[in-house]
């Protein structure tokens, strides 16, 4: 049996603009390969935020300047970053694998991820995104129901909500892909937040946390590893202070005791570590590993990165 792994790509991993992209994916590829090479069967998730900000913004300006169409929908941005990512994931990724002698198909597949309208992150949104808006472009969003921020001295953004994911929907295809040993990438962004209406499904104004649903991904195909990749090789405790220490190969036990302590950000650390327990509790013998893409060949043998098992 292939050994499965879920890589999450953070921001590094992608770039901003479309040339940064093009020039990141090749070296994400080729980190991707020398898991396809190892014998991995992998699956990709990724961020989003530039790219989601980016095509946000377009759309809402092609909208106001033209009577004909209207802003688009946050759900439909999140679908257009996932084919606009996707695509440079899979051609490069195809490449490296071809320059070793390897054939498999890579696939994208455009993930919805089921949220609950009852979450509480839908009552105190956090994830600012888009262009800056005058006061009076945000008096208009107000109107709309939708929250924004001022940032001193720069303007409005809107500010969106992230609730848990809940369910993978397209998880079938996902394992199916997977099983004809195909590279998969999916949930791209952290899926496409969607709510459930009896068999309908419809799409909501938020964004998901990139690295629940990569634990949630990893779960839902039985993976046997979980790689999430950031700006560090290792997780740090006692930040900027003399008591700093670098966390190499830690138990579930002792992640859950920093977390307790406070040592990881809400919104950077804290939610890698919750995915790779969560992962990690629902069946004995996997592996987290927290590193930077630069060290993921030597993290997966054991030798750098925060590893959690």
């Amino acid at each position: 049996m292939k050994k499965r792994v879920v890589v999450a790509l953070g921001h590094r991993a992608l770039g901003t603009t479309l040339p940064e992209q093009k020039t990141a994916v090749k070296k994400t590829a080729e980190v991707i390969a020398d898991l396809v090479e190892e014998g991995y069967q992998v699956a990709i998730t990724h961020s989003n935020a530039p790219q989601l900000g980016m095509i946000h913004t377009a759309m809402n300006e092609f909208g106001k300047t033209h009577d004909n169409y209207t802003s688009a929908p946050m759900s439909v941005c999140s679908a257009m970053s996932q084919g606009y990512i996707g695509y440079d994931l899979q051609n490069g990724i195809r490449e490296a694998l071809l320059d070793r002698g390897i054939y498999r198909t890579v696939s994208t597949v455009l993930t919805q991820v089921i949220v609950d309208p009852y979450d509480e992150a839908f009552y105190t949104p956090t994830k600012v995104l888009g262009r800056y808006m005058s006061a009076e472009e945000a008096s208009e969003e107000r109107k709309k129901g939708n929250y924004v921020v001022e940032e001193a001295g720069k303007g409005f953004r809107r500010v969106v909500s992230a609730p848990n994911p809940v369910k993978i929907v397209e998880i079938d295809a996902v394992k199916a892909l997977l099983d004809a040993n195909q590279v998969v990438i999916a949930a791209g962004g952290g899926g496409i937040p969607v709510l459930q209406q009896d068999h309908r499904l419809k799409g909501a104004s938020a964004v998901i946390e990139k690295d629940l649903i990569a634990g949630k991904l990893a779960e839902g195909i039985d993976a046997d590893e979980l790689i999430i990749l950031t700006s560090v090789e290792q997780v740090s405790i006692n930040m900027g202070t003399d008591k700093e220490e670098t966390l190499g190969a830690i138990s579930p036990a002792q992640a859950r005791e920093y977390m307790e302590q406070g040592h990881f950000g809400a919104y950077n650390m804290l939610p890698k570590f919750s995915a790779s327990l969560e992962f990690l509790e629902e069946r004995e013998g996997r592996k987290a590993l927290i590193t930077s893409f630069e060290k993921v060949k030597e993290g997966v043998a054991g030798k750098a990165g925060t590893i959690i098992a």
